[in-house]
């Protein structure tokens, strides 16, 4: 895979030494710009952009010469969040830590929250040992709050904060075991579903409580994924095509990650038509980020209202129903309201777009993926691809949320960028 330039965000969208100047040395028609989602470590990024590229270079036409750019940026992943045939069999084969943190995991924390090792300790322990003890999943609660800047002052706190760390711990925990048996993740016997009651057991709940530490993180790196965007990336994009022109960028983002090349849109200038292409893996963000008026709320627009007609072409946006990541548990970490007995299943106001594809957007076609790679895709615009024929692998909790290793979603990005032969 060459030429390729990895360009290193950190969490304020401050791009690491002398990537700018690297690309621009690249010697390319057209620029892959990919970035990951959730990950605990450059080198696991990097084997999986080399996985994630390996096939494009037969798949171009003969006057496309290509540059790739991995953008890592601060973000993490739970080691029983394995990826399909990108980690081991015997990863794929483990069945988790259960509600206990392994060491890698414990130690990816470190890295995402730097400094909060006193926080973190605690937080491993209590997960350890799963006390029968009320006090013990409020003092987790408070825990997790204070990870993600949600301490309470005053008895108080932020007005708009998300009810999963502000209900009752031990709702929010009982709601999460049940999410998880939802997602297929296996539980003791009688521990989760309709007739399941705190009463029967809080030990159990643990396995709820490592979750919410889970959507902790999700919860920050969605924020993070937004800086880094439009702060990081997209001003080097601007840069970019200021100075080289001629080159054609498309841009393709797994996850968090597809937020964070969706948002860096905010920082391209409208009269810059470099961007050719934008390719959304499995996105975690809402499905109503491009519309221009929400069904619930007409008097608000997406986050990225009006943004894909910056994109000189198509906007894509895959999903799958094998997803568990944002069929179960984003709806959990997206909502920032309502009421704690409505936290399990799913609610359209918080949708991702890696769930359903695009909503809300007048006359977005939805097309699977074989009708894509046998027609191609509309000239421009925002479209609904159902990638479930092949991002359909992967176990509990996330599902299939990161089997994007194919050639088939390779082929998907060539004919949006019309790079094809």
């Amino acid at each position: 895979m060459a030429p390729y330039v990895e360009a290193v965000f950190d969490a304020d969208g401050d791009v690491e030494g002398s990537a700018r100047e690297a690309l621009l040395r690249l010697e390319a028609t057209d620029l892959l710009v990919f970035a990951h989602g959730w990950n605990s470590d450059r080198s696991t990024a990097t084997r999986l952009f080399d996985r994630f590229f390996a096939p494009f270079p037969g798949l171009v036409g003969p006057g496309v010469r290509l540059g790739y750019v991995g953008v890592v940026w601060p973000s993490i992943r739970f080691s029983d969040e394995p990826i399909p045939d990108f980690d081991s069999p015997v990863a794929l084969a483990e069945p988790g830590h259960g509600p206990a943190l392994d060491p890698r995991t414990r130690g990816a924390l470190a890295s995402f929250w730097p400094g909060r090792d006193a926080e973190l300790d605690r937080i491993a322990e209590l997960l350890e040992e799963r006390p029968e003890s009320v006090a013990a999943f409020t003092e987790f609660g408070a825990l997790v709050r204070e990870l993600v800047g949600l301490d309470t002052v005053a008895g108080a706190t932020a007005p708009d904060a998300p009810l999963l760390f502000t209900a009752d711990v031990l709702e929010v925990c009982r709601v999460l075991t049940e999410a998880l048996a939802e997602a297929g993740a296996a539980l003791p016997e009688g521990s989760a579903g309709s007739g399941f009651s705190v009463g029967g057991g809080l030990r159990t709940l643990w396995h709820g409580a490592k979750e919410l530490l889970r959507q902790a993180t999700y919860y920050q790196m969605k924020a993070r994924a937004g800086v880094v965007g439009e702060r990081g990336l997209g001003p080097v994009l601007a840069d970019l095509a200021s100075r080289r022109p001629a080159l054609r960028i498309h841009l393709v983002g797994h996850s968090f990650g597809a937020r964070v090349v969706s948002f860096s849109l905010r920082a391209v200038p409208e009269r810059t038509r470099n961007v050719k292409s934008l390719t959304l893996l499995q996105g975690a963000f809402s499905h109503y980020a491009f519309a221009d008026s929400l069904p619930h709320a007409r008097g608000s627009a997406g986050a990225l209202r009006g943004l894909h007609a910056r994109v000189d072409g198509p906007v894509a946006a895959c999903h799958s129903p094998y997803d568990s990541a944002l069929k179960v548990f984003y709806p959990l970490a997206s909502r920032m309201a309502g009421d704690s007995a409505g936290l399990l299943g799913f609610d359209e106001r918080w949708g991702a777009i890696g769930h359903d594809g695009v909503q809300a957007v007048p006359g977005v076609p939805r097309l699977t993926l074989e009708t894509v790679l046998r027609e191609g895709l509309p000239a421009s615009g925002c479209v609904s691809v159902d990638a479930g024929s092949v991002v359909r692998r992967g176990g509990a909790p996330s599902g299939a949320h990161s089997d994007i290793c194919h050639e088939e979603l390779a082929r998907l990005v060539v004919a949006a960028g019309r790079m094809g032969r």
